[in-house]
């Protein structure tokens, strides 16, 4: 069982890792949201999200899909939390910009909110849940503060082998420094590579009906393994992170082996990611 101290430990390691990559969210942002539109849609449909709704939309980063439900909702509402501030501050400029003000943007620890009972029509999790010391403990509020018949929907990544996009420069670089693959369920971008145990904890927090789904999404379409590599790093907060910790000496190495590893016969960088969209009921 994690310790209170390891989990502290972890919640200030995510917190470093994705403050450092917010600015590449906010260069990458329209790409990033029409590449990662399937899974904002899918995950709004099958929270059902609708008109007049109340939104609950946790780990919402630049405001995916918090800004896409506040559309939705029309005159409802949508509360949005992340712990970064940075990628809210980028979240309200993006709903200012598109004239959205039926959404709030809250900074929050995913698994210590503290919303009313029953006050939210439905719960979105989008590419947060995974990196939770304890997700369950997220999940579970989720579910209070869902009315009866309430609907979450999240969405975390499908294991290491679905989405080389992530895993083929992660193993690279821990190669290099000859550290060890995590354990499987360990907080990270694969935490719940099995779709079953996603299934399991939502079930654990007391949902019913509990599915998950893969949704394949085209995450690197890129011209050269250097424009691949250049995304990668300057959004998956993960990766960037572990090429960090590389000396100097070896970051141009490294650089390159991906970036030739990752390449085509025609030196073009292709790969499709996959997702689970998981939801249940209260």
């Amino acid at each position: 069982m994690q310790t209170q101290v390891d989990a502290t430990a972890l919640k200030q390691r995510e917190h470093s890792t994705w403050t450092a990559v917010a600015p590449g969210w906010r260069k990458h942002d329209e790409r990033l949201t029409q590449i990662t539109k399937p899974v904002t849609e899918r995950l709004l449909d099958l929270a059902g999200v609708g008109l007049g709704h109340h939104v609950l939309d946790i780990a919402c980063g630049t405001g995916e899909p918090a800004i896409p439900a506040a559309l939705r909702v029309r005159d409802g509402h949508v509360v949005a939390t992340d712990f970064v501030e940075e990628m809210l501050a980028f979240a309200r400029e993006k709903a200012a910009a598109k004239g959205v003000r039926n959404v709030e943007f809250r900074r929050a620890d995913g698994e210590g909110l503290s919303f009313p009972d029953a006050s939210f029509d439905a719960v979105t999790v989008r590419f947060g849940l995974m990196f939770m010391p304890t997700p369950l403990a997220c999940l579970t509020k989720a579910h209070q503060v869902l009315r009866p018949g309430g609907r979450i929907a999240v969405a975390c990544w499908a294991g290491p082998e679905e989405n080389l996009w992530a895993s083929l420069p992660m193993r690279v670089i821990r190669r290099e420094l000859e550290m060890p693959a995590p354990p499987p369920g360990s907080p990270g971008l694969f935490a719940f590579a099995d779709r079953s145990r996603l299934e399991s904890v939502l079930k654990e927090a007391g949902f019913r009906n509990v599915v998950a789904e893969p949704v394949k999404v085209r995450m690197s379409d890129f011209d050269s393994g250097a424009e691949y590599f250049t995304w990668t790093r300057e959004l998956a907060g993960p990766v960037a992170t572990l090429f960090a910790q590389l000396p100097p000496q070896k970051q141009t190495a490294v650089k390159s082996e991906i970036e030739k590893s990752a390449a085509g016969a025609d030196g073009r960088v292709v790969y499709d990611g996959v997702t689970w969209v998981a939801c249940g009921v209260k």
